[in-house]
């Protein structure tokens, strides 16, 4: 556990009586008040730094470790989209797709509240595809809800919101008409069930450029593409005066569960990871990532 400590004043207030003693058999008492001495001294006491607080966004429910500071973002953008979110509450288990509690429940700190359909697809990368996606659209900004599902074909939600569907053949990917799809929520969410099934940590990692640790920020990404792959999200950035950053890392896994704040292993007390404890391999609550690991989403 990170502490820090405070300096508490005590005032302790002495009072001084004298006696005076008259004959051996009697003694009599004359308490008089002759003075007050205020003593002060210094106790030096050690107060826990908790990092959980009682909020309901990733903002207010996690706080920064002592002498750091989140890094400011910009109104409106994704990183305070991710910091806005909701979350459930501190304490929530994380969930799978059929609404069963996920077997390891000791490497989570919070839940986010995003949404998960009943199906096992919502998976690691899928749960930042979602994350990106639900950006967008509540932006209305379809045209950036646009996933590789490889072979060079684009999964493109502003297409699709325009009377279009895909199609999957074997190895071919190919557009067709549909006039069931529109620019609804309920389309989106159809859309998004179709890239989750064909689109995976692979197409993700391809679809990304190598990034140095120091210019890393919300949005980006650790990730290994493979099957089975994994990846994780950077949720929340913080730093103190002398620039030095701290993460935190967000993950969906297999089965398909709820997006969740991850422990740090190397403290499980205290889920920011930092700077300077990130060497390779990179070793986070549940997976171990290789040197190279970090990239950007195009």
């Amino acid at each position: 556990m990170r502490k820090h400590q405070r300096i508490v004043a005590l005032g302790i207030a002495v009072s001084i009586f004298l006696c005076s003693c008259t004959s051996s058999n009697t003694i009599k008492e004359t308490q008089t008040e002759s003075s007050v001495a205020v003593i002060t001294e210094s106790v030096e006491e050690t107060v826990a730094w908790d990092p959980i607080a009682n909020g309901d966004t990733l903002k207010t429910r996690i706080n920064t470790p002592e002498g750091y500071s989140r890094i400011k973002v910009k109104k409106g953008s994704f990183g305070d989209f991710v910091r806005s979110y909701k979350m459930k509450p501190d304490g929530s288990e994380v969930l799978l797709y059929d609404g069963t509690p996920k077997g390891n429940q000791s490497d989570h700190v919070a839940v986010f509240k995003l949404p998960i359909e009943n199906r096992n697809l919502q998976q690691c990368a899928d749960s930042i595809m979602r994350m990106y996606g639900e950006y967008y659209y509540a932006k209305g900004e379809y045209d950036k809800i646009r996933f590789p599902l490889g072979g060079g074909f684009i999964a493109d939600f502003s297409k699709w919101s325009r009377g279009y569907a895909i199609r999957v053949n074997g190895n071919r990917v190919s557009w067709v008409r549909s006039s069931k799809n529109n620019s609804s929520y309920e389309s989106f969410v159809k859309f998004m069930i179709v890239v989750f099934a064909y689109s995976g940590t692979m197409n993700m990692e391809d679809a990304s450029t190598a990034i140095s640790l120091d210019k890393a920020t919300i949005g980006d990404i650790f990730i290994r593409g493979g099957s089975p792959g994994h990846v994780v999200m950077i949720v929340d950035v913080c730093k103190n005066k002398l620039g030095e950053k701290a993460f935190l890392l967000g993950q969906g896994y297999m089965p398909a569960q709820e997006f969740h704040v991850i422990k740090n292993p190397m403290h499980t007390d205290d889920p920011w990871y930092y700077e300077s404890e990130i060497t390779y391999p990179f070793r986070t609550a549940e997976y171990t990532f290789p040197e190279g690991s970090l990239k950007r989403i195009k």
